[in-house]
Formats: structure tokens, sequence, C-alpha cells
């Protein structure tokens, strides 16, 4: 029988004392596959809960709603995450955790303004909310935990969530000791241009770089699982494979496999007006005004722009403009 309110009786202290110390053992002795899943286990006998979801997130964009990439769950359906995606931009809840860091939000009920969301919500009777999600900087994302309870349940109360916040603070720091180690075995300079993923292609960790590399080369990757041909290839580590314009090492590391993103390194010859016409444009202006500004013909600022988006491997305005920050002033190196 599920006791609530736990956490407010006699012995919660040691209790919760003994929590950490076996989550400590279990960061020691299980992978990353199995140590957040387990550690989530056991946490349920101090703050009981009828399901979980954990995992990494990027926030929304202009472009594109909230995605989780790497997730693991407990007593959820498998297809809960991919139909978390189809509601994500509408889900309040999860733009609240988003824009409260650190923090942890509670939330109650099936009166979300978004009816799709509610649906949801209902389909896997998730109706009680206890979720906190950090930023992980190094990598590029956010790490998530979400506990729920059903309908016929009591809501989280406030001591459940106090512990729930110091149980989560532990279970970061090891997982981010268990990344750095075995980003550390795997030769991996960057975090946010690598992963760990199990031998069947499960993530249990990406970085943002990498997460864009992939997704930029299988348009519509949905995380969770590397694409087929990446998989594939886990199996031959340690080897090296194309992906696009760069190269992926795989290093293999006990039961997981550890993958690097290598960029090609481009040499960048930009006249400078190349550059300027670059920037202006980046910056929004229209071939005509360029060549107005530069005293240029507007075919010479396409042909000064079309070198551009070449020399720098870029697709889009928005990404010209991304490469021109970065790029150094030393990569200006002809004259006109």
């Amino acid at each position: 029988m599920i006791q609530y309110g736990a956490m407010s009786q006699p012995g919660a202290l040691d209790a919760f004392n003994r929590c950490v110390l076996q989550l400590t053992r279990l960061a020691r002795e299980r992978g990353a596959a199995q140590f957040i899943g387990e550690g989530l286990q056991n946490f349920a006998e101090l703050v009981p809960f009828a399901s979980a979801w954990w995992g990494e997130m990027s926030g929304p964009t202009q472009s594109a709603p909230p995605q989780s990439w790497m997730h693991g769950s407990l007593n959820l359906s498998p297809s809960f995450a991919s139909e978390w995606s189809q509601v994500a931009d509408l889900d309040e809840f999860s733009h609240s955790t988003l824009s409260h860091l650190g923090e942890i939000v509670r939330f109650s009920g099936f009166d979300d303004p978004c009816a799709a969301v509610n649906d949801f919500a209902r389909r896997h009777d998730i109706y009680h909310l206890l979720c906190i999600t950090f930023a992980l900087p190094e990598s590029g994302m956010t790490f998530f935990v979400c506990l729920y309870r059903g309908e016929a349940q009591q809501a989280f109360d406030e001591a459940e969530a106090k512990v729930f916040a110091a149980f989560c603070d532990q279970l970061l720091q090891l997982w981010r000791f268990q990344l750095q180690d075995l980003l550390r075995a795997g030769v991996a300079d960057d975090p946010s241009d690598c992963a760990v993923v199990a031998a069947d292609g499960r993530l249990l960790y990406v970085g943002a770089r990498l997460c864009a590399s992939i997704l930029r080369e299988v348009p519509g990757w949905g995380g969770s699982v590397l694409p087929a041909a990446v998989t594939a290839r886990l199996a031959n580590a340690p080897c090296v494979m194309r992906l696009g314009r760069a190269t992926l090492t795989l290093n293999p590391l006990g039961e997981q496999v550890v993958l690097t993103l290598k960029t090609q390194e481009r040499r960048v010859a930009l006249a400078p007006r190349e550059r300027t016409a670059a920037m202006l444009f980046a910056a929004g202006h229209s071939y005509k005004e360029i060549a107005k500004l530069l005293v240029l013909s507007p075919a010479t600022v396409r042909t000064y722009l079309r070198n551009c988006y070449l020399q720098l491997g870029v697709r889009s305005k928005v990404e010209l403009g991304c490469a021109l920050r970065m790029l150094p002033s030393a990569a200006v190196i002809r004259r006109d």
C-alpha cells in the first residue's frame, strides 16, 4: 500500500541518508544505462509515485518546440516520449519547468488550456506532476526528472517536493561524474560534441552539437536511439565513420560506446568585401541595399555571397550569421 507523506514522519532524515548512500553505490556498480532508473526505484520508498520520466531536453526556439533527445522511464508506455513530442509546444507544464531551471514545479489536474495535452495526460493517467529541470551548460542541453501520480492518488506535498529536489541534486551530480569518467576514458574533449550510447544504440547522453549534426544528416530523427546507420557500426567499435562533412569516432568502453564528433576543418579565405557583404546580408539587408552601400552591382554581391556560403559550408542566412560570428579575423586572408 502506498504511504503518502512519509517524509514528514520520524526517521525521515535517516531514510533519506540511506537512499543517498544507496544511490552512490549504484553510481559505482551500474552503468549509465541503469543508474538513474534504479536510483529512482529506490527513491520511491521515500516519495511514492506511479511513473517517472527523465532525460535530456532542448528548450523551445523560434523554429522548434521543446524536444527530448535522451530519455528513460518507469511504468510508462514505450510511445510516451513520441506522443509527448506531438504536444510539447503546447504543454504549459513543460514550458514552466524549462523557464524555472533548478526549481521544483508541481501541478495537479487535467485542466491545461490545450485539449490535446489533457488527452495525452489522461491516456497515461498523469494527474499529479512533480518535476525539476537543470541546465547542462557543458552539453548545451537541460536534464529533467519528472514523477507522476494518477487521478486516484494524492498530490505531491511540499515536504515531498523538497526531498525530491535534494535527491535530484545528488542524482545529477553523480550522473555528471559518471559521464565525465566515460568521456575522459573515451578520449572525448568537448561534451557538446559527444554521446554515450548502449550497445543497442540507446542514448545515455548526447551533446547539443552532435545532436544537431545527426539531425542535419538524418532529418526527422527524434532522438532516444541512434539512427540505424550509426547503430549498425557500434559492433565494429573502435572505428570511424562519416557523418556528412564530419567524422564520428566510436570508442568502446565497457558496456557503452563513446561517440565523438570531429568536424572537418575548413580553410576559410574570405576577401574583406566578401565578408562585409556577408555580414550585411546576415543582418537583413537585401542584394540591392548591399550593392548600394558597397558601390557594387547586385550581380557582384550575389557572387560574393555564393562564395561565402561555399567557403563557410552554410545553407541559410541564420547559419551564415553564426559562422561569421565564430570566424576569426585571421580568416580574412585575401585581398580584393
